[in-house]
């Protein structure tokens, strides 16, 4: 490997962004096949009830129809219901539970046709009154089994913390329904080829949609493969298998033909999950210092009759700062709505809100600078664990962030700094995020002109892989990155995990470190031990490699290029894969560590490994209007190791924008008469423009973790969002006393 790296760390542009600006990319629905045919969903109208009939007969008669597929004539499948999606089953029976809920599918020569013919089906419904109000059904909240780490938990004695406590902080904190809204719909181009099923889909796993479709055929693992190069935006809910998916191949295999089937934006709002709703109590408890003597989250959420899924709400005010005495309880509530999923910082976002909210209330009653007091309370080590930090700059971003805020220049008093007709408000708030590393796997192939391909089955969500991980095997390889080809989101490649809880970069990119350097290792070795060879006798680290070049660190006249190794070997391709997973690290061969310890012993549960940041941001309130502008915005970040600092900037600065549209646009608009979302559109249900973002300045704080993973990285797809809202809400009441606890703030909250 090169001395210093050339590529990582540098703001490089994307190398997949003359595909996207040229419209080049293909994206899952825009694969096409020959005799392809197009299918179109049929929604039930009802949240509650069971189909008394369905008349089908003027969709089957109707232009270019192929086939009308309801519960009553479906092939038989081995599985239907494959989890975690509480409805992956395809036209599950008769009986509605949710409005949305998918009754037939239409498959036709055409989508128009297709579109046609579907709104000629005929549903009469037995209908029940649905159950639409989370806050009217808390009594009938119950704690979930999640099947891995409990929701609750519990360490020291909270009521005698809170007996103790000076000061106490005991509040509410709303979050309503959000939709992930992805620019690109979901699709699915299906197409059989006897038992083989290959699969266009747009997903954020690759290889977890493949295992679902797999059991849901009955089909052997390898007679499935799903490809999705590019992904138009998933934010969480393109991160688990929907009935869309399996229909398409359904549908596929009824007509014998190959099927598109493209989501509408209004069915994207029932059909493929949301954030669920949330209520959360807080108690916090301090002495006159502001040191925590204990902390209560109480948290609700709503889920669907499917599934029992819970937003971890919990796990912010569990460990963000030192406290002996935590109690975290988590309760779901069943309403007629289709299933939640993950989004953006699931848990984190909404969790943090609430917790960061209630920390700006217990400054204000002690007295006291909100930094300071989470100075007072920073947590050394992760007390909900027991476990210490694998690293932990949060101190620096703090200080970074506030000073190029100029926080100092805050004047406490609510109310007390005005420009004009603006009253003006500064807010912060503390950023973490957990630091995952899943096993991922990849494949480095070097060809006898010194090109690098490198194969993995991650996936770019439009969050920069393709060129992280080109950079990564460039400087590993030692090798121009023009040299270097990735290929991704295909399941004949390595698997690697699903694109979600910002594990990508730290997954797949540990993998293709890997690769890279058993197949740097074993092409060198032809040359160290070949007599003729100017690198003969020499130790793999004795070498440097640089622009396809290999050369003595010592002596740099003995040098032979990757070229001149393949030809005088007479190789054409030497490929290398390897597997990286926490706690061990394996790759095959050529110098490679087989079944070594890597240096991240988290995975064996030494270290708690997490991201941190700070966010300040400064707003207007207009005191006659109540209109909010957020004005300034400076964060900073401790990520480990930095690979693209463009891309990574971009990514913290979109988790913001996020969450700015969280705090004061988003919300999906539910009539709880028919439990529909009214606003299923993007000119109903709102989200920031450029002209509701001012300039978002990044800070990153340099840091070391040599136990996160083998690449070192912590991902930041989720971690911007976090913090973001509540630093926005604690700004709004610096400027205008007002502490609103509910989201999203609007206007009329703050002229009541």
């Amino acid at each position: 490997m090169t001395d210093s790296p050339t590529y990582v760390g540098q703001p490089l542009d994307r190398i997949d962004g003359r595909l996207k600006v040229t419209g080049s990319a293909r994206y899952a629905a825009e694969f096409r096949a020959p005799n392809l045919s197009f299918a179109t969903l049929v929604a039930a109208s009802i949240a509650r009830g069971r189909v008394r009939s369905l008349v089908t007969t003027f969709a089957e008669r109707a232009p270019g129809v192929l086939a009308v597929i309801t519960a009553a004539n479906m092939p038989r499948m081995p599985r239907p219901s494959v989890p975690p999606a509480g409805d992956s089953s395809p036209l599950l029976d008769r009986e509605i539970r949710y409005s949305g809920q998918i009754i037939a599918v239409v498959v036709a020569e055409t989508h128009e046709q297709a579109q046609y013919a579907a709104e000629l089906v005929h549903a009469e419904y037995d209908m029940l009154a649905p159950s639409a109000n989370m806050e009217r059904e808390l009594a009938r909240g119950f704690e979930p089994n999640t099947g891995n780490a409990p929701p609750s938990s519990k360490r020291g004695d909270v009521q005698s913390g809170l007996a103790a406590a000076s000061t106490r902080v005991d509040a509410v904190y709303r979050t309503p329904t959000y939709h992930h809204n992805p620019m690109e719909p979901h699709a699915t181009v299906a197409i059989w080829n006897g038992e083989d099923l290959l699969a266009y889909d747009a997903t954020q796993g690759v290889s977890n949609t493949a295992q679902n479709l797999a059991e849901q055929f009955g089909l052997a693992p390898e007679n499935v493969r799903v490809v999705d190069p590019f992904v138009g935006g998933g934010f969480g809910c393109k991160g688990q298998s929907w009935p869309h998916t399996p229909l398409a191949a359904l549908a596929a295999r009824v007509v014998n033909r190959p099927v598109r089937l493209e989501l509408p934006r209004r069915q994207m709002f029932f059909t493929v999950g949301h954030r669920p709703e949330t209520r959360q109590a807080e108690t916090l408890g301090s002495d006159a210092s502001g040191k925590l003597a204990a902390i209560r989250h109480q948290a609700f959420n709503h889920t669907s009759e499917l599934d029992d899924f819970l937003e971890p709400t919990g796990n912010t005010p569990s460990m963000l700062y030192s406290c002996a005495n935590v109690e975290v309880t988590q309760h779901l509530v069943r309403l007629n709505l289709g299933s939640p999923t993950y989004q953006r910082a699931p848990g984190e976002s909404t969790g943090n809100f609430a917790h960061e909210t209630a920390m700006d209330e217990l400054a204000v009653r002690l007295r006291l600078d909100p930094l300071e007091l989470r100075l007072r309370n920073y947590a050394q080590s992760d007390e909900k664990t027991g476990h210490p930090w694998s690293s932990k700059s949060l101190r620096e971003c703090y200080a970074a962030a506030a000073q190029s805020f100029g926080w100092s220049q805050r004047s406490a008093a609510p109310r007390s700094m005005r420009d004009g007709r603006w009253l003006v408000g500064y807010g912060m708030a503390t950023a973490a995020y957990p630091a995952n590393f899943r096993p991922a796997g990849a494949k480095a192939q070097m060809y006898s002109d010194g090109s690098v391909r490198v194969l993995c089955g991650t996936q770019d969500l439009g969050t920069g892989t393709y060129t992280i991980l080109a950079q990564v095997a460039a400087d590993t390889v030692g090798v121009p990155i023009s040299k270097v080809r990735v290929e991704i989101a295909d399941t004949r490649f390595p698997d690697a995990p699903t694109s979600g809880g910002s594990c990508s970069a730290t997954s797949a990119g540990s993998a293709v470190l890997m690769a890279c350097r058993a197949l740097r290792g074993r092409v060198l070795a032809m040359a160290l031990a070949d007599e003729g060879s100017p690198l003969f006798n020499l130790k793999a680290s004795d070498i440097e490699t640089r622009d396809g070049v290999a050369s003595a660190r010592q002596a740099p006249a003995r040098r032979m290029s990757y070229v001149e190794i393949f030809g005088r070997y007479g190789k054409r391709v030497v490929e290398q894969e390897a597997f990286a997973e926490p706690g061990r690290e394996r790759g095959g061969g050529g110098g490679a560590p087989q079944g070594t310890e890597q240096a991240a012993k988290g995975g064996s549960g030494q270290y708690s490994m997490y991201a941190f940041g700070a966010h300040f941001c400064e707003v207007r309130v207009d005191a006659d209007l109540g209109t909010v502008r957020v004005a300034r915005w400076n964060a900073a970040f401790a990520l480990g190791k930095v690979l693209n600092a463009k891309t990574l900037r971009n990514q913290l600065q979109g988790g913001i924008v996020w969450g700015i549209g969280m705090a004061l646009e988003e919300k999906s608009l539910l009539d709880e008469r028919y439990a529909r979302y009214v606003n299923s559109n993007l000119s109903e249900y709102h989200v920031p423009v450029n002209a509701d973002i001012p300039e978002i300045a990044i800070e990153l704080i340099p840091e070391k973790d040599e136990f996160v993973s083998p690449l070192g990285a912590k991902g930041a797809g989720e971690i911007g969002i976090t913090g973001s809202p509540a630093a926005i809400g604690n700004a709004i009441y610096h400027a205008t006393g007002r502490r609103l606890r509910e989201l999203p703030i609007t206007l009329d909250q703050l002229l009541v």
